[in-house]
């Protein structure tokens, strides 16, 4: 079912601006960002540059072009501690497939006997949400399920933090709720005996404020989220990965190797989350992701600015709309809300019909959106540093004209 004429004269296309997103056609707006953000043409000239100049692998070799992709790794390391503001005395810095995998490399590999129970929060992705179901078993020990007040803080008494393994997200992708008491959270924990692990796949874009005074043992992140390619970063304290019981290794991560037992390098602690060859050209893109963040101005505006500007007009005009209703109380890069009177994955079917492109479902949060809060399915719209004001006006016309010719 399409309801409406695509067939459109020249005039009547929206032209835009998209400096460093050239690639992307005036037509198509692209409003999945909190799924998969866009690659700025920097960060692929980075990768191919890459690929025709000096591939080679890393830590291995002695030969020049291996020498560069190892300068390149450190590179990405030492920029990643500074964009969170954590010392490498303290922290390292380890690569991996992506979120998900970061977050269970790490709770498989946590000792037993220490902590005395696991604590994450209702509106986690399944990310968080199945890991900590499958600690339980490995450890033996109780699992609390949080709630999460409005405003994102974690809701939570001393007796709940006491020698717990503590995970939750710094930003929710399901309307951008920030972890408030972040800060608190860490000390109270700590204090305790336990440890935070921080999601952190939607907080490395707009504002790291926040991370940066959260004194975290482990916070995951991925790089397809942050302008980079499909990358896993963790970020650890080195104290927590001393107590790591191994159960996943290989190459790239023995000094020594006896007949049945190996030693990890004395210098390269983080090599207990990397074994096996890297993704030296997702790292190098990554770098260069993250150089591009510092430096980008759409249309003049920070980051920052640009992001609150979109997302404030977003939220007004959907707001407008009669028979929406969002979950957001205030403007975020990522918006949620459902309607009266289409199902959302009809309402996504006839946006994309519109080159408008949008998620629509419960974005891997199923335990708080359908079985908590017992939603319908839900269209999410999340911006990125590639859309501009022409894309969010586009999307709120047609959302009107697709709710109104539904009644």
């Amino acid at each position: 079912m399409n309801i409406f004429n695509n067939h459109r004269t020249k005039e009547q296309l929206v032209y835009t601006d998209r400096k460093d997103f050239s690639f992307v056609s005036d037509s198509d707006v692209y409003l999945d960002s909190a799924c998969q953000s866009l690659r700025p043409q920097p960060v692929l000239d980075a990768m191919f540059s890459y690929f025709q100049k000096y591939n080679a692998c890393g830590g291995r070799v002695k030969y020049e072009w291996g020498k560069q992709v190892d300068e390149a790794v450190e590179k990405a390391r030492v920029s990643i501690l500074k964009r969170l503001g954590k010392s490498p005395k303290e922290y390292g810095v380890a690569f991996t497939l992506n979120t998900t995998y970061g977050l269970n490399l790490i709770l498989n590999q946590l000792p037993g006997r220490i902590y005395k129970q696991i604590v994450t929060s209702e509106i986690e992705h399944n990310s968080v949400f199945l890991p900590t179901m499958m600690l339980v078993k490995k450890l033996g020990i109780p699992r609390v399920v949080l709630k999460r007040e409005q405003d994102g803080s974690l809701n939570y008494t001393k007796e709940n933090v006491a020698q717990a393994v503590i995970v939750v997200n710094a930003t929710s992708n399901i309307d951008g709720r920030t972890l408030r008491n972040a800060k608190v959270l860490a000390s109270d924990t700590h204090k305790s005996g336990g440890i935070l692990i921080v999601d952190g796949a939607q907080s490395l874009v707009h504002d790291t404020s926040l991370l940066r005074e959260v004194d975290f043992d482990a916070l995951c992140f991925s790089g397809h989220k942050t302008y980079g390619p499909s990358l896993g970063v963790v970020v650890i304290k080195k104290t927590l990965l001393e107590l790591l019981e191994l159960s996943f290794v290989g190459g790239g991560m023995v000094e020594k190797l006896e007949t049945d037992s190996f030693s990890i390098p004395i210098i390269d602690p983080v090599s207990k989350l990397e074994p096996g060859l890297q993704d030296f050209a997702g790292i190098i893109g990554l770098s260069s992701a993250l150089d591009w963040l510092d430096m980008y101005k759409p249309e003049g505006l920070s980051v920052v600015e640009h992001t609150q500007r979109l997302a404030q007009m977003t939220f007004d005009g959907l707001s407008s709309i009669e028979g929406l209703h969002l979950l957001n109380s205030e403007p975020s890069s990522t918006i949620s809300f459902y309607s009266e009177n289409v199902d959302a994955h009809r309402l996504a079917i006839f946006l994309s019909q519109q080159h408008i492109m949008t998620r629509s479902g419960y974005f891997c949060c199923h335990y708080y959106l359908q079985n908590v809060k017992k939603y319908p399915p839900l269209l999410r719209v999340s911006l990125g540093l590639h859309n501009t004001e022409s894309d969010i006006r586009k999307f709120l016309e047609v959302t009107q004209k697709i709710i109104s010719n539904i009644k």
